[in-house]
């Protein structure tokens, strides 16, 4: 269903999705409600599945990809009481779980299948409920310089910085774990040793042990934890807390310092003395940003929010001392003190914070700069208020950037909020609420537990020339390529108009990296262009094209690596490397003449080696025909397997393929790639051989590329009278909702019922290449016809769509190899899924999940 986007300046309403009213049970929001947000776009968050018959509540944890957000998987998490934490590892693997009786499970996907999940560990603190948690710090640190993003290198615009992580193993290893504050003031400690065991301490924050009502967590760069609490009463102190872990004699232990408190700016006020009684929200601004804290206090109707920071300052000394002792340089004495920042005037009462999660380091001195580059979304952070609105502000002067307004709040910015009616009813308002990774994205459930999710325009609402937008984009890409994180929340704001532009500019800034990086990053950037060539119906045949390549490489790296020198004692240069080196040397189009110049000693592997290969080895082999049969059809609409007739690279990577496959068809013919002939003493290897190296030779040099000569032109016209072209089995369009999200209109979905909608039009041309329902379906990794209804259970992936087998049928140790390297992912990075039919109404709700990672 399609209607009116709600929206003011910055943001908009990109599509909610609520669960279906059913006469038994109900989801209803639980108290608190939590959610949290992975880097790779997985979403969960919680529910009370209230049953009316048995008049009880069941605590539900639901994870969705936002690529598929009607796909949800749930689980009853088994927690006793309400859950009161979310906290996803830096990988977007593992999930923590907290509730209000002190009980934490981690949560792991089955089978790397990202809709099924399971409680493998866990800890508790009976009877005492978590109020704030977190993963230990595993050391990571990656710095953005947003001033720099024109720079040329990576290197100057992404900078590891060092960090150092909360524990160690043997050796500099990161050692896993979590920590926990409790409501009666105990800080817990869980670390998970390599052998599966957990160990757990815990100790009171400090001698005089209080009630905690609001917590955080946040990591300093020498590996130590700080801990804010407060016990909710604004005239109360804020308090911070050095939390030190070691192991000692195999046994966890925890140091805890105290260090400098606060009181909030408002409490001292006379004014504002006794307005604000509560203090509801406490945050530090990011996890590793231990020196910047967000507070947030409250009345019945209204807020103030103050940042504040931590400062080294030098201690005034007597004048007396000075004259017995003089005070010399950096001999002064050093203290921390906590100063105010920035604080907001009145404001409507705050239901909800998200903080922004880019990792871009802000001191007080870079109000400058954070003001030059102020329409970047990395620098602002959420806030929710009970009217149903939402502000973007500046993570540091509180100044507003970008604003939302839902359907029942909208309204002017600059009317006043005495003059604003109050309507009679509740307001629907965010009780939770995530940015994501990038800071482009806002997801929020509301107070009916319906899931919305925002784009947050990159010039934050504000008129910047095409240029900067495209910048702004392209430069949160390149982090996303860099870190490997999931870049699902920037395609929101890609228009078709931008694709062409988009794939260019990532191309070059690619290209100008080193090689080492390049190769690092090889398959990241093409699955990149991949994801964003299908928004644009005059680039989607393009999307074959890069998947395709993905399998290339893929293929290319696992055969390269089966070969094995003969001897010990050779040159560094390994058989692969010698391989591509011969290869492009040597220009010969006669395969035999090349073969001469290899060492076929090295090519030597096992007659069920071989055979275990012939699927792979085949579509190399068909792939290769496809592409020379369609060169004389260059000129005509833009077609699959097109930009392939001017990839040197890539043809490269075929003829290298083609030459190992001819070396081992001499010691297994079976394993040959499978050719219809017309005549039964036609070589075809050695035909096709020769017409893919003239093809080669014309665009080797990607500065010099030549248009094939009218010989070439003729020999590929006679193909098909020569040989059968085989049709290839392209991937097939994904049916994710991100193309249905260019024409900017609000889509409501619900929970467990997949959408009927139609994205933008396939041209015709791209029709022959799409796979019809009840046709044969084909195994995409292993290459095997599965039949049109598949009796194998199947996972497919929740990005490009891409389906493989569940379980392997294969017991060849080549072909195993082949398999582990799409365990976690699939060759597009996304994660994998077992596609599920959705249910029907009226029964329980069940593992939905089929998108964006294998699933079941």
């Amino acid at each position: 269903m399609l209607s009116r986007v709600p929206s003011w300046a910055g943001m908009d309403l990109a599509y909610v999705c609520e669960w279906e009213k059913k006469p038994k049970s109900n989801h209803c929001p639980s108290i608190p409600l939590v959610c949290a947000w992975s880097c790779r776009n997985l979403i969960a968050f919680t529910t009370d599945l209230r049953n009316e018959e048995e008049k009880d509540l069941t605590h539900m944890v639901h994870i969705i990809d936002t690529e598929h957000p009607w796909d949800v998987y749930s689980v009853n998490s088994g927690h006793t009481e309400v859950i009161t934490c979310l906290e996803w590892d830096q990988s977007g693997s593992r999930l923590l779980s907290a509730d209000a009786d002190g009980h934490i499970k981690c949560w792991s996907m089955t089978d790397h299948l990202a809709n099924s999940w399971e409680n493998t560990v866990g800890s508790v603190v009976e009877g005492d409920p978590v109020v704030a948690l977190s993963w230990l710090h595993n050391g990571v640190k990656l710095a953005l310089h947003v001033e720099k993003s024109g720079a040329s290198n990576f290197g100057e615009k992404f900078s590891r910085v060092k960090f150092s992580p909360s524990l160690t193993l043997f050796g500099g290893k990161p050692m896993e774990g979590w920590i926990a504050v409790t409501i009666s003031g105990l800080v817990t400690v869980s670390l998970l040793k390599p052998n599966g065991q957990v160990l757990t301490a815990t100790e009171s924050l400090c001698r005089l042990r209080c009630r905690v009502a609001l917590a955080d967590v946040a990591f300093t760069g020498g590996g130590n934890i700080v801990v804010a609490t407060s016990d909710g009463s604004s005239t109360s102190p804020v308090q911070f807390y050095k939390v030190c872990v070691s192991v000692v004699n195999e046994k966890c232990k925890i140091d805890t310092e105290i260090l400098p408190s606060l009181f909030m700016r408002c409490t001292t006020d006379p004014a504002r003395k006794d307005k604000y009684p509560a203090i509801t929200h406490l945050k530090f601004l990011a996890r590793d940003m231990s020196e910047q804290v967000l507070l947030c206090a409250s009345n019945q109707n209204n807020s103030i929010v103050e940042c504040w920071s931590l400062r080294k300052e030098g201690l005034p000394v007597n004048n007396i001392f000075q004259q017995i002792s003089p005070v010399v340089g950096d001999k002064q004495p050093m203290i921390l003190k906590w100063r105010i920042l920035s604080a907001t005037n009145d404001l409507d009462r705050v239901s909800a914070v998200a903080l922004p999660k880019l990792p871009i380091s802000l001191t007080n001195t870079d109000l400058k700069v954070a003001n030059d580059t102020k329409f970047f979304p990395g620098l602002g952070l959420a806030l929710a208020f009970h009217d149903g609105s939402v502000h973007i502000v500046h993570r540091l002067s509180l100044q507003m950037m970008a604003v939302f307004y839902g359907s029942s709040s909208q309204r002017p910015v600059d009317e006043p909020a005495l003059k604003r009616p109050r309507t009679t009813g509740p307001l629907v308002h965010f009780k939770a609420m995530q940015l994501s990774w990038t800071s482009l994205a806002l997801a929020g459930v509301d107070s009916h537990g319906k899931l919305s999710m925002l784009r947050i325009s990159p010039s934050m609402g504000h008129v910047l020339d095409m240029n900067m937008s495209l910048r702004h984009l392209l430069f949160l890409l390149e982090y996303c390529m860099v870190t490997g994180y999931d870049w699902w929340d920037i395609l929101l704001h890609v228009q078709p108009s931008m694709v062409q532009n988009l794939v260019e500019k990532l191309h070059e800034e690619y290209m100008r990296q080193n090689a080492a990086l390049q190769q690092v990053l090889s398959t990241r950037i093409v699955a990149m262009k991949a994801s964003l060539c299908k928004l644009s119906s005059s680039t989607i045949a393009r999307v074959c094209d890069y998947h395709a390549k993905l399998f290339l490489i893929a293929i290319s790296c696992t055969l390269k690596s089966l070969l094995r020198p003969h001897f010990l004692n050779t040159p560094d240069k390994s058989p692969g490397d010698r391989l591509t080196e011969i290869c492009s040397k040597i220009t010969d189009v006669d395969i035999d003449k090349v073969m001469i110049n290899l060492k076929t000693e090295e090519f030597v592997l096992e007659m069920t080696t071989l055979q275990s290969l012939q699927q792979l080895i085949q579509w190399v082999g068909d792939f290769v025909l496809y592409l020379l049969a369609s060169l004389p059809n260059q000129g005509s609409p833009v077609r699959p397997g097109h930009s392939f007739l001017r990839d040197g690279a890539s043809l490269g990577m075929f003829r290298e393929l083609m030459v190992v496959i001819r070396i081992w068809g001499l010691l297994k013919p079976s394993c040959l790639p499978v050719y219809t002939a017309t005549s039964d003493t036609q070589d075809s290897m050695s035909l096709l051989f020769r017409l893919l190296t003239k093809l080669w030779l014309c665009c080797r040099e990607e500065n010099h590329i030549t248009e094939p000569d009218d010989a070439l032109i003729d020999e590929c016209c006679l193909l098909p009278s020569q040989l059968l072209i085989p049709n290839i089995d392209w991937l097939p369009i994904n049916d994710g909702i991100i193309s249905k999200l260019q024409n900017k209109q609000l889509v409501r979905l619900q929970f467990g019922k997949a959408p009927g909608l139609v994205g933008h039009t396939v041209s015709s041309q791209f029709d022959a290449f799409v796979r019809a329902p009840g046709q044969p379906k084909i195994d995409h990794l292993r290459r095997l016809h599965l039949g049109a209804y598949p009796t194998e259970e199947c996972k497919s992936c929740t990005r490009c769509g891409c389906v493989t087998m569940l379980k392997s049928p294969n017991k060849v140790t080549a072909v195993k190899q082949w398999e582990q390297r799409w365990i976690k992912n699939c060759l597009c990075g996304g994660l994998v899924a077992v596609p599920v039919e959705p249910q029907p109404s009226g029964g329980d709700l069940g593992p939905l999940l089929s998108h964006g990672s294998f699933s079941s």
